[in-house]
């Protein structure tokens, strides 16, 4: 264990910097007018927000795989281990961030993405960060016991998540992914948050010692409870007690500031609301 201690740290940036040269060497391969360097050298944003998820993603997996893969007993095997992980979780990053995109705000994502829609590129890098926080929580381990159990509570998590935004997604009286591909920041900023508190919460769930199907499932069911807490805090708490609005179990004052106002304040302070819920109550849990 000494010895986990002493190279975890290197380890860790090694990891993080092989990452974010594969996902350099990928764009240029796939995407060359459209890398991190070419979308903030020319100042495209909608790109570049979709830069920021994909590596904010990488840095936490990078951490998260190190940490759940290195066990101190051979600096081989943890070597080993980390980088089939990190391959793993980057490919992952990638296809299911990308799938997640299409499937919650429509293939014409990309399209708005390519056309500097700021409101597109924030969503879709929102999706990709929450997707690089729950493969954090799930993708680890030393053994290829570890890993199968891994991906089938990663592949639950990208469900959950996907039923969670679907069904928060009700409580507006507006469309948010026409709101998106029509340029709306705010209702871009509230996606986004809302996305990124989902997976801080479902990553919380997904956490754990794995024990047995059932007891794990169980778990994993009562921790994703502390998800009905973003409803109250966007009906009631933003929109009651912050806009001094009256309050309705749909729609309402927030869903006008947003949707027809564009109020940017309004999105961000729901998208702020949402994620600071997520902390606490990840921290309580």
């Amino acid at each position: 264990m000494a010895l986990r201690s002493l190279y975890l740290p290197l380890f860790g940036a090694l990891t993080t910097i092989v990452l974010l040269l594969l996902l350099r060497a990928g764009q240029r391969l796939w995407t060359p007018a459209h890398t991190v360097r070419s979308d903030l050298e020319q100042g495209q944003l909608a790109h570049a927000l979709v830069q920021i998820g994909q590596v904010l993603g990488l840095f936490l997996i990078s951490g998260a795989v190190v940490a759940g893969s290195a066990e101190g007993e051979s600096l081989a095997w943890d070597a080993l281990w980390i980088a089939a992980h990190g391959l793993l979780a980057m490919v992952l990053l990638e296809v299911f961030g990308n799938l997640g995109v299409r499937v919650l705000l429509r293939s014409r994502l990309h399209a708005e993405v390519e056309r500097e829609n700021v409101a597109a590129g924030l969503a879709a890098g929102g999706h990709y960060l929450a997707t690089g926080i729950l493969l954090s929580k799930s993708v680890s381990g030393s053994d290829l016991g570890s890993l199968g159990v891994s991906l089938v509570f990663f592949v639950l998590a990208q469900l959950t998540l996907h039923a969670f935004v679907l069904l928060f997604r009700t409580l507006t009286v507006y469309d948010d992914a026409e709101e998106i591909l029509g340029e709306n920041l705010a209702a871009a900023f509230g996606y986004a948050g809302v996305t990124v508190a989902l997976s801080i919460i479902i990553g919380h769930a997904v956490e754990g010692t794995f024990v047995d199907w059932g007891t794990s499932l169980r778990g994993y069911g009562l921790a994703l409870l502390f998800a009905l807490a973003l409803y109250p805090v966007r009906q009631l708490f933003v929109q009651t007690l912050l806009l001094g609005a009256r309050f309705s179990f749909r729609g309402g004052r927030l869903d006008q500031g947003i949707a027809v106002e564009r109020n940017l304040g309004m999105g961000v302070m729901e998208a702020v609301s949402y994620l600071a819920a997520a902390f606490l109550v990840t921290r309580l849990g």
